[in-house]
C-alpha cells in the first residue's frame, strides 16, 4: 500500500500509555456522542454507534459512560454539550502534510490551541484543501495475533491491503466495507486491537533525517494531546532504525 505508514502502526501500540484515562474516556465519549447524534442510539442498526462502543469497550470504558455518552447524542440528556466536528489542514517539519480532526463544543478554543501548536513546533496552518486531497477515507484494522489465516480471511472479506509488521496485521478497507471485514475477522478468531474509519495518505514522505523526524512526531503528539482532537492524519513514513529510537 503506497500511503503506509509505520507511525500509523505504533500510535495503537502506545495509546493507552499516552494520555490519563479519563482523557480516553472523554475522547471516547465524543466519538459515541457523536454516532449516536448522526446515526440514532441503538448500535444494532447505527454500525457507527456499535464500532465506537467497541473501541470505547476495549479502552474499559464503563457502561455508565456509554450509556450517558449515547443520550447526549440522542437528546435525551438535555444538558450535554453540543460537539461540533472540523478539520484542520497544515504542515509539519520537512514539508509533511497533517489533517486534525476535532470534536469540541468551543470551536474559537480549539483553533487557537491548534494554531498554537503548528506555529510553536515548527509547522504551518494552512488553508482548507491545502493537504486533504493527498488522503483518503479508510477503514484500518489492527490485529495482535497475525496469521496466514486470518490475512486471508480479511482478503476474501474484501480487504483492501494487508500488511504483518511488528507483530501485528494492518487492514486496510473501503470506508463501507470496515465493518464487513472486521466481522470476517472476529469470526476467524482475531484478536482486534483497534478498528476506525481514518483517513489514510494516499503516498508517503520518506523522512530520513533524526532531527525532522523527531520534530514531526514532536508535532502530532502534542496535537493528539489536546483534549479537543480525535484523530491525526499524516504523510510521513520514517525507518525501522529510527522508530526504534522514539518507539
Amino acid at each position: 500500500m503506497s500511503g503506509h505508514s509505520k507511525w500509523h502502526s505504533i500510535r495503537h501500540k502506545k495509546g493507552a500509555a499516552d494520555a490519563a484515562r479519563g482523557k480516553i474516556f472523554t475522547r471516547h465519549a465524543k466519538l459515541i456522542t457523536i454516532a449516536a447524534r448522526d446515526g440514532g442510539g441503538d448500535p444494532d442498526v447505527n454500525p457507527g454507534l456499535r464500532l465506537a462502543i467497541d473501541n470505547a469497550k476495549k479502552e474499559n470504558m464503563p457502561n455508565a459512560n456509554i450509556d450517558r455518552a449515547i443520550k447526549k447524542g440522542t437528546g435525551e440528556d438535555k444538558d450535554g454539550a453540543q460537539y461540533v466536528e472540523s478539520t484542520y489542514e497544515g504542515y509539519a517539519p520537512g514539508g509533511v502534510a497533517v489533517l486534525v480532526s476535532t470534536l469540541t463544543d468551543n470551536k474559537n478554543r480549539t483553533v487557537s490551541s491548534i494554531r498554537s501548536i503548528f506555529s510553536k513546533n515548527g509547522g504551518n496552518l494552512g488553508e482548507s484543501g491545502s493537504v486533504s486531497f493527498l488522503f483518503s477515507k479508510k477503514g484500518v484494522i489492527i490485529v495482535s495475533n497475525p496469521s496466514e489465516d486470518l490475512e486471508l480471511a480479511a482478503i476474501d472479506a474484501g480487504a483492501d491491503d494487508v500488511i504483518q509488521e511488528e507483530g501485528q496485521l494492518e487492514i486496510t478497507t473501503g470506508a463501507t466495507n470496515l465493518f464487513a471485514v472486521k466481522k470476517a475477522l472476529e469470526d476467524a478468531s482475531a484478536q482486534i486491537e483497534s478498528a476506525e474509519i481514518t483517513l489514510v495518505p494516499d503516498n508517503t514522505i520518506e523522512v530520513t533525517d533524526e532531527g525532522v523526524a523527531q520534530r514531526i512526531i514532536r508535532l502530532i503528539q502534542l496535537l493528539e494531546d489536546d483534549d479537543d482532537v480525535s484523530s491525526v492524519a499524516t504523510n510521513f513514513n520514517i525507518s525501522a532504525d529510527l522508530l526504534e529510537k522514539f518507539s
